[in-house]
């Protein structure tokens, strides 16, 4: 029989030894199966942010703009992104005309948003440009957190000498001015797309190298970790199962927000004629095509201008929001 104490006054009584009822631990299990995870809170954060929300939508469209650049050279304005027909060259937007008239492939076309000084179609060569201009951007941003990643995890995890000599030619390449070094390598190479990209992720890693150093070093000495390595876990796995994810979200939100610099980074690059090299479009050469044509027609500035504008506004709301919505101290 269970023990029977003498409940204080005003307190209720306690039976010792009295078996524990039944539906509170299923009941306490199901609560924390209903609790949502860090990355449903963080969403549901950012998803009541209206203003995060709308920059969202205006990014998703532009990269499906860009994304559909073939389907919009095939079937809205048929036009190739180089070609070109100086009988039609800088149309207004919305003009309509007549190709090839008097031959067996004359046909009608529009330029929507007109044509250049070549004759080529503004939109088409504008989707072909947005397509190359973020692909240069994400490829650079991939590239630059991958490495960035390798050399400050291995700093912070490891420390020592190796910390030491990674840290010091970090401090050597930020002191470096980024954009006067870009175009100094490009002057002396003319880099396809793709090579752009690495170009520019090769002299911007030193950012990132250093903020998941500095997050690495903190994590490095939780409980979890220490128990980890008691348990004989090699360094490769601690790194990769325990300190790396919880980077996620340093990276996460970085990545928001340089994305945009990169845009401008190419976008400059190309117009000043380093970058992005014509025939092949991109936002930035379009830009530098278009400056000797201002006084003709506005719009062939205006209209990648804007895109390039609109484009790094958006990304930039998109990160501002994740940044709020993932912050720890946001957290219950």
């Amino acid at each position: 029989m269970a023990e029977q104490i003498e409940p204080m006054a005003g307190a209720p009584s306690t039976t010792v030894g009295a078996p524990a009822r039944p539906g509170l631990g299923r009941l306490a299990r199901n609560e924390a199966r209903a609790t949502p995870g860090f990355w449903i809170r963080a969403w549901r954060r950012f998803r009541r942010d209206r203003l995060a929300m709308s920059a969202l939508f205006v990014v998703v469209v532009v990269v499906l703009f860009a994304l559909g650049a073939g389907l919009i050279s095939r079937y809205v304005s048929e036009f190739t992104p180089n070609e070109d027909s100086l009988a039609n060259k800088l149309e207004p937007v919305g003009s309509q005309v007549v190709l090839n008239e008097g031959r067996p492939s004359e046909r009608t076309a529009t330029f929507f948003l007109g044509s250049d000084g070549n004759g080529r179609d503004v939109l088409t060569r504008l989707a072909y440009g947005g397509r190359i201009s973020l692909m240069v951007a994400g490829l650079a941003a991939v590239a630059t957190l991958v490495l960035g990643s390798l050399i400050g995890s291995v700093s912070g995890f490891f420390g020592g000498v190796a910390d030491a000599v990674l840290m010091r030619f970090v401090d050597v390449l930020l002191s470096m001015p980024g954009l006067p070094l870009l175009i100094l390598v490009s002057s002396l190479y003319r880099p396809s797309p793709a090579e752009l990209a690495l170009i520019i992720a090769a002299i911007s890693w030193a950012g990132i190298a250093r903020l998941i150093r500095g997050e690495v070093l903190s994590l490095r000495s939780r409980d979890y970790v220490d128990a980890a390595r008691v348990l004989g876990a090699p360094n490769s796995r601690i790194i990769s199962r325990h300190i790396l994810p919880n980077v996620v979200p340093l990276v996460v939100v970085w990545l928001s927000l340089v994305i945009p610099g990169l845009i401008l980074t190419e976008a400059s690059l190309s117009y000043l004629g380093l970058g992005v090299r014509t025939p092949t479009p991109s936002w930035g050469n379009m830009l530098q095509e278009a400056k000797g044509l201002l006084r003709q027609s506005w719009t062939l500035v205006f209209i990648p201008g804007v895109a390039i504008y609109i484009t790094v506004l958006a990304i930039n709301l998109v990160g501002n929001g994740i940044r709020d919505a993932i912050d720890p101290r946001l957290n219950n």
